[in-house]
């Protein structure tokens, strides 16, 4: 592996360790910094949606309706080719209810698996593929029943 592939790397897991902070601090102007304008996704739903506004809608429908949550993204696998790569990590998230600090909690653990693209403003997430593999807890929690 040359230097280069090293720090794409690097970049590529800042990006997931970033986007897990930008959901546990609800600062939603802060996606692009992790996802292309032009994401594909499907957060597990089997239902395949585009573009930034969409994501955002994804993330407030559920976080936007509780209280803290904490995710946690490891075991990261990244392989580069040129100026697209694919990473493979696993997540854990806990989230709180709204105003209950003690009261009920919804646990999801899964994976998410990345296609990456090298652009203008650096490494972006051009498609995401999440893979739920357990829920535990409230669902109501996050607005699910």
């Amino acid at each position: 592996m040359n230097l280069q592939a090293l720090l794409d790397e690097r970049d590529i897991t800042r990006g997931l360790s970033s986007f897990a902070r930008i959901l546990d601090t609800k600062s939603w102007e802060e996606l692009p910094q992790v996802f292309a304008d032009d994401i594909v996704f499907d957060y597990g739903t089997g239902e395949e949606r585009q573009g930034m506004d969409a994501l955002r809608d994804n993330m407030t429908r559920y976080l936007d309706t509780c209280g803290p949550t904490q995710h946690l993204i490891g075991s990261i696998l990244v392989d580069i080719a040129g100026d697209t790569a694919v990473s493979r990590a696993y997540v854990q998230a806990r989230h709180q209810a709204l105003d209950d600090p003690g009261g009920a909690v919804f646990d999801t653990s899964g994976e998410y698996i990345d296609r990456w693209e090298r652009r203008a403003a650096g490494w972006r997430i051009v498609r995401r593929d999440a893979i739920w593999a357990m829920h535990a807890g409230e669902a109501a929690v996050i607005g699910m029943r």
